[in-house]
């Protein structure tokens, strides 16, 4: 008798596992099916060393789907729901040949969940770190109306923005940040190695030495003494600050911060308004109720502080205001797109002018983008210059007044 491990489905519809203690996996099916479960998956219990193994393996193994990998997966499946392919075939099909073992886990419940007969939608909630709410309400709307096909291009087009413009934002911060770097790693090894042989040299001279020069030696003995520590706090304040912006208090609290943040802040609140924009104009172009286009968009965005703003937005439309009256009363946006959005109220073509309030702030952030390492390479420059300059006069003062002694004295 072997231990076999299996997943099924009761008379309910609702997943249940186990293991079983069989000849076979043929016979663990049979005593499945005659208590009603139909089996999903029956897999022999390995020996316990191969069990750590696996546990290692599993905690190992990537449990997340990239950006690129939903695009893809949105493009497959606008062009199989658009040949008419069954969406259940479909799933099935993309989630045997997906390389991400646990977006094909994912894939093959969603699967399972229709073979169920639940809705497309409700199955791709049950799994919301790959599906967000965004999502799932297009696939909603898509369902509804018979146009699943053009939810997924939507989509697909959406998420290629986003991609887009994730990437623009690397590009302009890959310059800044290898920089800090690189001075980061350059007063560590100045403080721990450089100044600590010229301090053995000058002290050798038994002079008094510059200003400078005993401000480098003591800030080089106090990393000297004190560089575990100095790790040890940064690496705590690090992980506190992470731990602290993963709570609810702390993201709001930050991401109001991050608009204040000088040169980069008004970045952050255009895309932020970008995607808002942006979203806004393809569900409700889709279909999507006015107050729940507003309420999904207040999650989207990746703006807590400005989510609360679309949040106030929703809750003064619900009381009969406009849209317009309510957008400006949040004070997000500027007199010009303000008057975008009343034109497209009066004409019925919200969508339409969305599209072109999204366009306009996209091309803002393009060319605060291509600006944003103009803005930051002078600071940085001068921060440089001012190390340098230290450096300098504190290795070379002392030098130039020895020098000066010895020529007096001969």
């Amino acid at each position: 008798m072997s231990q076999f491990r299996y997943t099924g489905r009761d008379a309910r519809g609702q997943k249940v596992s186990g293991t079983l203690d069989a000849s076979s996996a043929d016979a663990v099916a049979g005593e499945l099916l005659a208590k009603q479960i139909t089996p999903l998956t029956v897999e022999a219990e390995r020996a316990a060393e191969v069990d750590v193994l696996a546990v290692l393996r599993e905690k190992m193994r990537r449990k997340k789907v990239d950006l690129e990998e939903l695009i893809i997966f949105c493009r497959q499946m606008y062009s199989l729901a658009k040949a008419g392919v069954p969406i259940i075939r479909a799933i099935a099909g993309l989630g045997e040949s997906n390389r991400n073992l646990y977006f094909r886990e994912v894939l093959q419940e969603v699967r399972n969940d229709l073979e169920s007969g639940q809705a497309m939608a409700v199955a791709l909630h049950a799994h919301p770190k790959v599906f967000n709410r965004l999502f799932v309400s297009m696939i909603s709307v898509g369902e509804n109306t018979g146009q699943l096909d053009q939810a997924f291009r939507q989509l697909a087009s959406y998420l290629e923005l986003e991609r887009d413009t994730r990437k623009r934002i690397k590009q302009a911060t890959r310059y800044p940040i290898f920089v800090l770097a690189a001075m980061g790693v350059a007063l560590t090894i100045i403080n721990l190695f450089v100044i600590p042989a010229f301090a053995k040299v000058f002290a050798q001279f038994k002079a008094e030495l510059p200003w400078a020069t005993r401000a480098l030696i003591g800030t080089s003995e106090f990393f000297q003494a004190w560089w575990w520590a100095m790790l040890l706090a940064l690496i705590g304040g690090l992980y506190a600050f992470f731990r602290w912006i993963a709570t609810d208090e702390g993201a709001l609290i930050w991401d109001r911060w991050k608009l204040r943040l000088p040169i980069v802040g008004g970045v952050f609140e255009r895309i932020a308004l970008a995607r808002f924009t942006r979203t806004f104009a393809m569900m409700y172009r889709a279909g999507v109720p006015l107050l729940q286009t507003l309420t999904i968009n207040s999650a989207s965005v990746g703006n807590r502080h400005i989510g609360q703003a679309i949040i106030a937005m929703r809750e003064s439309v619900e009381r009969g205001e406009a849209l317009t009256r309510s957008a400006a009363n949040s004070g997000l946006f500027t007199p010009l797109v303000l008057q975008m959005m009343a034109v497209g109220e009066e004409t019925g073509a919200l969508d339409d002018l969305f599209v072109e309030v999204a366009d306009f702030y996209e091309q803002e952030v393009d060319y605060d983008l291509k600006q944003l390492a103009d803005a930051i390479e002078p600071i940085l420059i001068v921060a440089m210059g001012a190390m340098v300059l230290v450096l300098a006069l504190g290795v070379f003062l002392p030098m130039w007044e020895l020098a000066s002694a010895a020529k007096g004295g001969g």
